[in-house]
């Protein structure tokens, strides 16, 4: 065994040289990021493209179940789910990316006396042990405030509307909305779980995602620096 320490491997860079190298490496860090940015916009879309599907299946014909939202709202879920283990990954390239334009060329431009002296040296050890920086929960958060609770808020409205208008349940009921509001539990019931089971269930994971998204300590988001997302 040899517990010597170990000792740099090759001749130290030139400063023209070391440019090349960090140019070179921005560069490989944005198309990375770039590329984990274009899989976060297909879930986007794939949510989107669901979204719509379901809300044309839905509210077309009063024979179509109201548990068609239901079940787009999981497929939501999931799409979401999916978006937030991706985003993670994102972040931690954005974070690189970042790293350079805030502590290399905004100090090329704008110098500024000891500004983050120690950042190649963060950058040094997030390669030789990449790790995520955020969490799976703030990931979560960020993508459902940016995009999937106005898709699942959507869902929502159009669950209500359908099992609020008699015209879009298939019950034989006059044109109208219903009288009160026991007709549309009633009429929420999905096989043999009672309405007010389902009622209850989508109340508590409205709740739970207002939760998430607003009520995560401790992330500020993109928004750290500056007003703009990078």
């Amino acid at each position: 065994m040899n517990d010597a320490p170990a000792t740099p491997v090759g001749r130290p860079l030139s400063p023209g040289e070391l440019v090349t190298v960090m140019s070179h490496f921005h560069r490989a860090e944005i198309a990375r990021m770039a590329g984990w940015r274009d899989r976060l916009d297909r879930t986007s879309n794939w949510a989107i493209t669901v979204v719509a599907a379901m809300l044309s299946v839905s509210l077309s014909t009063a024979s179509a179940h109201h548990g068609v939202l239901l079940f787009a709202m999981l497929l939501v879920l999931l799409l979401l789910w999916i978006e937030a283990r991706r985003y993670r990954f994102f972040d931690v390239y954005r974070a690189r990316v970042r790293q350079f334009e805030r502590h290399y060329f905004a100090q090329i431009f704008s110098p500024q006396p000891d500004f983050a002296s120690d950042w190649l040296l963060i950058l040094g050890e997030s390669l030789r042990t990449p790790k995520f920086l955020v969490s799976q929960r703030v990931a979560l958060a960020r993508r459902l405030r940016r995009n999937y609770l106005h898709m699942m808020l959507i869902l929502l409205l159009a669950w209500i509307l359908k099992l609020s208008t008699p015209s879009l349940i298939d019950q034989g009921v006059p044109v109208g909305f219903v009288g009160t509001m026991r007709e549309a539990i009633g009429a929420a019931a999905l096989g043999p779980i009672a309405g007010v089971v389902i009622v209850t269930a989508v109340a508590l994971l409205y709740a739970g995602l207002l939760a998430a998204a607003f009520l995560t300590a401790g992330d500020d988001g993109e928004l750290s620096f500056g007003d703009v997302h990078v």
